[in-house]
């Protein structure tokens, strides 16, 4: 298989391959892999492109996501462009902070937001459960952000499974990726809002972010990755299973849901539902609930959210 990567200039790439290609001679040799690079036109960037089997593709991609996040290019006399890239701003502020491209600063603005971003800190596996609107995912991928930044993970892997509601899927134009596109489109708001376009963009054409649909997730294994499961009330027992295991060396995973939005014809099959009975015990993982309270979107939302709940309550379940 092949994998590319984007470097932003010649510095970049300078300090990423180290003197006459060593680094990625180094790299090519043990992990069994091809590493070449081209010029991009009308661009200071490098296309570098990675050829080999799967795993040792991406253990080489991993390694130099760790160059490139780890080390910053030297600036050569009188080349004021060289690492223009490292010279911007960390948009991190904090374990729980981050500055937005358009200057707002996104913190946790409920005390089980708080517990949640710390509970990620503490934990590999976070379970996190509550309705609409409460931050699950958008603080999930807030955190990732964070972790790259930092140099702590090299990926961020978000998915969800793609469940018909209404309109079946054979029915709706286009090929394979025309078809599941709309259900993953909301995935990319938070990326959006916080890195903007030209920079999510670039993320998504290196694979530093990957959106992908669940099923594409099977027979992969991730290491130094952060991975979020959204609308995970829409898995089987078995799909949970399947992702949860999907969990490498040095990664995180998130997992969010709606317990009041099952899509599933069955809804007693939800991998969610089962999720906190058959992992319960287990110390490294954390369950988290947010409520009502925790809702952020419009004030009316809420109320909302509550009047359903009334209704479901004395409403019998099918």
């Amino acid at each position: 298989m092949k994998k590319r990567i984007y470097v932003g200039s010649r510095a970049e790439l300078l300090n990423m391959a180290g003197e006459q290609d060593r680094n990625l001679r180094l790299l090519e040799r043990v992990n069994r892999v091809e590493i070449t690079y081209n010029p991009i036109a009308g661009d200071e960037g490098f296309e570098v492109d990675v050829v080999g089997g799967r795993d040792n593709v991406e253990k080489a991609l991993a390694e130099l996501h760790h160059l490139l996040n780890t080390k910053k290019p030297r600036q050569a006399a009188g080349d004021p462009e060289a690492g223009r890239e490292h010279s911007r701003r960390s948009p991190v502020l904090g374990r729980g902070e981050y500055l937005a491209l358009d200057g707002d600063v996104i913190r946790p603005k409920t005390e089980n937001q708080r517990l949640y971003l710390e509970a990620m800190d503490r934990h590999d596996l976070v379970v996190a459960v509550g309705p609409a609107g409460t931050g699950k995912t958008f603080l999930a991928v807030m955190k990732a952000l964070i972790l790259l930044e930092q140099g702590e993970i090299f990926k961020i892997v978000l998915t969800r499974p793609v469940v018909e509601a209404g309109e079946r899927l054979g029915f709706l134009p286009g090929d394979l990726y025309d078809k599941v596109n709309p259900y993953l489109k909301p995935l990319y708001d938070a990326f959006f809002v916080m890195l903007g376009p030209d920079r999510l963009r670039r993320y998504l054409d290196q694979e530093t972010v990957e959106i992908v649909p669940l099923a594409y997730m099977r027979g992969r294994t991730l290491n130094d990755a952060f991975i979020i499961l959204d609308e995970a009330q829409n898995t089987t027992t078995e799909q949970m299973k399947m992702f949860l295991t999907r969990m490498g060396f040095n990664s995180k995973v998130v997992v969010t849901g709606d317990v009041t939005q099952i899509d599933l014809d069955n809804k007693r099959t939800s991998g969610l539902l089962a999720v906190g009975e058959v992992l319960r015990g287990i110390d490294e993982i954390y369950f988290m609930r947010f409520d009502e309270h925790d809702i952020v979107r419009h004030a009316l939302v809420r109320k909302i959210v509550k009047a359903y709940e009334s209704w479901e309550s004395r409403v019998p379940r099918r």
